[in-house]
């Protein structure tokens, strides 16, 4: 019997959809067909990419109706949000426009008379994305899109929890008329997956994941000298000042700890207040997370869904056991039906009483629970940021433009923000530091990383 992956919805338990593992045989055609379109793609017009690009983010908004009960079933994403498609717009239009002028060649800084010198962006070839199913269109996109409109193939291999993604995306690219073989989905166990990394037939690949798969990715792809990005893991830090707007950071900063079920890659998951404003910022907090309705993710009224696995919301269970243990407090104890173990059913909460000899303020919970701690000035809150293995964004709350940059500078972090946070600009460079990986997505820089330079050096005859 042939190998299957299963999507096992958090709903309920059963199995949402099943679909066959592609045979190596299939996996060898495809990307032999994405090598074969990729010449022929990368001289197409840039232009012309373009309106492959829009034609796909049309269908694909076409589809939204059906598509946000589709992700609620496989990843538990209450409907009332309407899906990812306004950033996915964002992302996509953002990502064409730019391209003419990004992927034009760079001439020579210092001209020289009987000379024409330039570099040319030229495509990386095939480029494999490997996508996660937290936001399973909008990770997604931050790659095809770009990789596309460089003039490379892609391939696509979702996440299992999230597999019809991957038949949306071949949908929409369908009905745009894309040619054949410059993108495709295919279905992979995680096997396939390692033995194509070695194969030396992909250029680059795209991994968006934990740590532990992202050393998987590098391992395999070892010795093929492939190009890599790696968006890993998170532990997400905010710092609330004394000049805050504190309604503003509270509103603000319960939404970026919970959204999604806390399942964001730039979700706020520790939180240093000053001294002087702690007490109203974790009584406002507390009050505004127990307006969160935990419930089916298929009802207009749930705020907060199901968590993608039982074993995720088990180990969130395990990290505040653990930091109770260890003296903090829980604010939050909100009773909800099916909230035990092997339940992906779980409350929001929030901990006071909280220290860095507690894993949930060290290790990544990529869940519905969030510790804070108060400190008495910015060093102490700037030693405490950068304590941690990752660097993916922190946010500043402050009415002090200056004051956060100055602060932000110190910040071992990809992304700095001030009175914002989990949200990503298509117009600034998404990158992190430390074990939260390598490459760059997005923005100018990121076409630089789905291309190579390619120096022309062309003398007048004499």
């Amino acid at each position: 019997m042939a190998e299957t992956v299963k999507i096992k919805s958090p709903i309920d338990g059963s199995i949402y959809a099943e679909r066959p593992v592609a045979d190596d045989k299939a996996v060898n055609a495809a990307v032999e067909r994405a090598r074969a379109a990729q010449a022929e793609w990368a001289m197409t017009s840039i232009a012309e990419r373009g309106k492959y690009m829009l034609a796909m983010l049309e269908a694909l908004v076409v589809m939204n109706d059906e598509i946000v009960p589709e992700i609620a079933w496989q990843m538990g994403r209450p409907v009332r949000y309407g899906g990812e498609f306004g950033g996915v717009k964002e992302r996509v239009t953002y990502m064409v426009e730019i391209a003419e002028a990004v992927l034009k060649p760079v001439m020579a800084s210092n001209p020289k008379e009987g000379f024409r010198r330039y570099v040319k962006k030229e495509p990386l070839g095939v480029v494999l994305v490997i996508a996660p199913w937290n936001y399973p269109y909008l990770t997604a996109v931050n790659t095809i899109v770009p990789a596309l409109m460089a003039g490379s193939t892609v391939i696509l291999k979702h996440a299992a929890q999230t597999l019809l993604v991957g038949e949306r995306f071949a949908q929409a690219f369908e009905k745009a008329g894309l040619p054949r073989g410059v993108f495709q989905n295919l279905v992979l166990s995680h096997d396939q997956t390692e033995k194509l990394l070695g194969s030396g037939k992909i250029d680059h690949v795209n991994f968006t994941g934990s740590v532990a798969g992202g050393r998987a990715i590098e391992k395999a792809a070892a010795g093929t000298f492939m190009t890599l990005g790696l968006e890993l893991g998170g532990k997400d830090p905010a710092y609330v000042l004394p000049d805050a707007r504190l309604n503003h950071a509270v509103a603000n900063l319960v939404d970026g700890a919970f959204y999604n079920s806390g399942q964001c890659c730039c979700g706020i998951e520790r939180i240093y207040v000053h001294e002087k404003v702690y007490d109203d910022f974790v009584d406002g907090f507390i009050a505004e997370t127990k307006n969160y309705v935990v419930g089916n993710p298929l009802d207009q009224a749930t705020t907060m869904g199901p968590m993608a696995q039982a074993r995720f919301a088990d180990l969130i269970r395990e990290q505040k056991a653990e930091a109770l243990r260890k003296g903090a407090v829980a604010h939050i104890n909100m009773k909800i039906e099916r909230d035990e173990p092997g339940s992906p059913y779980l409350a929001p909460e929030v901990l006071t009483n909280v220290d860095h000899q507690m894993s949930v303020m060290r290790e990544e919970s990529f869940g519905p629970i969030v510790g804070i701690m108060k400190v008495r000035n910015d060093e102490e809150a700037i030693t405490l940021m950068n304590d941690s293995p990752y660097g993916l964004t922190a946010s500043i709350w402050t009415s002090d433009t200056e004051h956060a940059v100055a602060i932000g500078d110190r910040l071992e972090t990809g992304t700095v923000f001030m009175n914002r946070c989990d949200y990503l600009d298509p117009a600034l460079v998404w990158t992190g530091v430390k074990d939260t990986g390598k490459g760059a997505a997005l923005s100018a820089i990121g076409y630089d990383h789905l291309t190579r330079p390619k120096s022309y050096h062309l003398r007048e005859a004499i």
